[in-house]
């Protein structure tokens, strides 16, 4: 076992959603339970993509509101991005990086799926 591996598996994995439930190229926002507390977060289904399902936080620090998931899904140079839809900054869904902002990023939340059941791990 990997280093990448063991530290997947001692994750805290908690059902999401059914892949059914996500809209493709669409954004759905989810409640979670974390050690620190409820959280909010995006959820994007990119079906055909090498990574299809990616988790980001909901919360937009550039309008303070809770809107990322509402945001436009698109490619900039190739990489899967939303754009906030209040300001339009633009987030890498691989990494939360604002492409606009090289000091801001939003929290990213591994993903897996399971028999069609989507799993967030929350530590």
């Amino acid at each position: 076992m990997t280093t990448a591996t063991a530290e997947v598996t001692a994750m805290t994995w908690q059902p999401l959603c059914t892949k059914a439930d996500l809209v493709a190229y669409s954004g759905v926002a989810a409640w979670i339970e974390t050690p620190e507390g409820p959280a909010q977060v995006a959820l994007f289904y990119l079906p055909g993509h090498a990574t299809e399902l990616f988790a980001l936080d909901h919360h937009d620090p550039f309008s303070d509101a809770n809107v990322i998931a509402r945001g436009i899904v698109g490619d900039i140079q190739g990489e899967p991005v939303v754009a906030s839809p209040i300001y339009k900054q633009h987030f890498r869904l691989s990494d939360g990086q604002c492409l606009e902002d090289e000091t801001v990023r939003l929290r990213c939340w591994p993903l897996r799926l399971e028999s069609g059941q989507v799993l967030i791990a929350t530590d």
